[in-house]
C-alpha cells in the first residue's frame, strides 16, 4: 500500500464527509434521489442518537473547556460486497446519517467516488461556498473601522 495515496485518500475523504456533514437533510436527500443509486445497504450500527461534548478555546489559543454538549447522529452500513461506511451528523436526522454512510462505503471503489463527487458531494460543497461567501459579505458590509487621529496641538 502506497503511504502517500492513503493520504491523499484520507484527505479527500475527510474533504467528503465535512461537505456530507455540513449539507441540509433534505438537500443531501434530493442529490441522492438524483444520483439514482441502487444499492442496498444493510445497517451494522444505527443509525443512532447521542450527545457529543463540544470543546472551545477562549480567543482561539487559550485552554479547552467544555462548552456544552450537542445532539449527534451516527451510522455504519455495509454494502453487500463488504465495504464499510461510517457518517456522524449533528442532530437527529437518522435518514442523513445513513445515506452519509452509504456514500463513505460506495467512495472506496475510485468509480463510485468520482460519480458521486460530481452528483451529490460537489453540488453540496459548491452551496456551502456559496452561503459562507454570502455570510462574509454580509458581514463585511457592517465592518466599522476605528482608528485614532492624532491632534497637532500637544
Amino acid at each position: 500500500m502506497d503511504p502517500e495515496n492513503t493520504a491523499v485518500d484520507v484527505l479527500e475523504r475527510r474533504k467528503r464527509m465535512a461537505v456530507l456533514a455540513g449539507a441540509a437533510g433534505d438537500e443531501l436527500r434530493r442529490l441522492w434521489r438524483g444520483a439514482c443509486v441502487a444499492v442496498e445497504a444493510i445497517p451494522v450500527r444505527g443509525p443512532e442518537t447521542g450527545l457529543a461534548t463540544v470543546r472551545g478555546r477562549i480567543g482561539g489559543g487559550g485552554s479547552p473547556f467544555n462548552v456544552g454538549e450537542v445532539t449527534v447522529t451516527r451510522a455504519t452500513v455495509r454494502l453487500p460486497d463488504g465495504r464499510i461506511g461510517h457518517a456522524y451528523a449533528i442532530g437527529r436526522d437518522h435518514e442523513k446519517a445513513r445515506i452519509s454512510a452509504t456514500i463513505d462505503a460506495l467512495c472506496h471503489d475510485p468509480v463510485w467516488a468520482s460519480r458521486l463527487e460530481a452528483a451529490v458531494v460537489a453540488p453540496l460543497a459548491a452551496a456551502q461556498q456559496a452561503a459562507d461567501t454570502r455570510k462574509r459579505e454580509e458581514t463585511a458590509a457592517t465592518k466599522v473601522d476605528f482608528f485614532t487621529m492624532v491632534r497637532g496641538e500637544d
